[in-house]
């Protein structure tokens, strides 16, 4: 038998908006796991993709395998997905794990449901590469920032009030609608929340470029004269306009919930919610797509129509974005975060230092393990010899194989699995 567990030597992204050199969790875990990766001081290391993605598939670093890459192999031994996974996504791994290191924001965004997707695809393949839904998870592994969904309706009509610079750009009527839009009323609000976020969206260049300056010139002042600006937001703005000087979706904090995660805290990110990265380190896993409608804090192909009308209007306040990991009960190493859809689930694997063996157990699903804290040695009767797994290693197990850790680190370790649990 071929092994059916292998080490990966994964693709780093190095986008711009990356945590800088050894600043980056990225670099960190690369540098980690490979003592010949050469890590440059001044270049962004942004993401680590684990997976089968066309443009970053993984390399397989076991010399009995004739395969080079993650997705070679796959495509020849489908069986490794799970018989249930294998027949679910048409022989493909369905998801893609990552790390990302935020150091500036990244656009504001959403991915579309299904259906839209394949509309999108078919009308413009050059901007949506695949007819596939993108839902999300981020977990953090540093304090996390993001933006995420739409702020309570008082909190925004709050802004409404404070900031005379957003309430031009809305203008005076759908300002009113969404003052006198009641919360007995949901349809109604959502409808009054388009509007206003639509009218901003869709602003003129020139007025909202006025607009944005008067309003950064006006908080500067205020901070400088050691006024209090959290009534509009003041800190974020001027981070958000320092990175993208000049760009609408430095008005969209106004709008959306600033979401803050502690090591371990998940938020999910479903069709059509609305959402940007603001700063720090987390691991992800995602559906495979690459379809992202975006509309602000980015340089990139923008559209604004199309992000407008398939966003999530719902008002809900920040707390709720937060996703719970519930324990497992047949192990208290192990937490769940499992989404609301098939393509994947998370198992953060927290060894404590009294247990010097662990059985990573098997599930009816391929899976990728990444390897946070910690040394173990790993054996399993699918690999073809004992494996060292350190910070940053990576792991592929096939469907229905368990590896047995043998700990060596004083701190017990902390793992993450991407799988899917059909």
């Amino acid at each position: 038998f071929p092994p059916a567990v292998f080490p990966l030597s994964c693709a780093v992204q190095n986008y711009s908006w990356g945590k800088v050199g050894l600043e980056s969790e990225v670099a960190k875990l690369v540098a980690s796991s490979d003592p010949l990766a050469q890590i440059q001081p001044d270049q962004p290391y942004a993401e680590l993709w684990m997976g089968t993605h066309p443009r970053g598939d993984a390399v397989i670093r076991d010399n009995r395998i004739s395969q080079k890459t993650l997705g070679q192999w796959i495509a020849d031994n489908p069986a490794c997905l799970g018989a249930k996974v294998k027949d679910a996504f048409q022989g493909q791994l369905p998801f893609l794990f990552k790390v990302l290191s935020v150091n500036t924001a990244l656009s504001i965004q959403a991915h579309p449901n299904k259906e839209l997707a394949v509309k999108l695809h078919a009308q413009f393949p050059e901007h949506y590469p695949d007819a596939n839904h993108k839902p999300e998870m981020a977990i953090a592994l540093t304090p996390f920032e993001g933006l995420c969904g739409f702020r309570p309706v008082e909190e925004i009509v709050s802004f409404l009030q404070n900031v005379p610079e957003l309430r031009a750009l809305i203008g005076e009527v759908a300002a009113e609608q969404l003052e006198r839009s009641g919360s007995n009323d949901p349809r109604g609000v959502s409808a009054a929340l388009r509007v206003c976020f639509t009218r901003l969206m869709k602003s003129e260049k020139k007025f909202f470029v006025d607009q944005l300056n008067m309003l950064v010139k006006r908080i500067s002042q205020e901070a400088a004269e050691g006024k209090d600006t959290s009534g509009s937001n003041g800190d974020l703005l001027l981070r958000l306009h320092s990175q993208y000087p000049g760009d609408i979706g430095c008005f969209t904090i106004y709008f959306l919930n600033l979401v803050r995660l502690e090591p371990g805290e998940a938020m999910f990110l479903g069709a059509n919610e609305p959402h940007a990265y603001l700063y720090g380190d987390c691991v992800e896993c995602m559906a495979c797509s690459d379809n992202t409608v975006r509309a602000g804090l980015t340089p990139k192909f923008i559209d604004v129509l199309t992000l407008c009308e398939m966003l999530n209007y719902t008002p809900a306040p920040s707390s709720s974005k937060i996703f719970p990991a519930a324990q497992s009960q047949l192990d208290p190493s192990v937490y769940l975060y499992d989404p609301p859809v098939p393509d994947f689930a998370i198992m953060r694997i927290e060894i404590p230092a009294s247990i010097k063996l662990y059985l990573v157990s098997a599930v009816d699903s391929a899976s990728i393990l990444l390897v946070i804290q910690g040394t173990a040695v790993g054996t399993s009767t699918a690999a073809a010899s004992e494996m060292t797994l350190r910070r940053g290693s990576v792991l592929f197990i096939s469907a229905n194989e368990s590896i047995s850790l043998h700990l060596s680190s004083p701190d017990g370790m902390l793992l993450f699995r991407a799988c899917c649990l059909l």
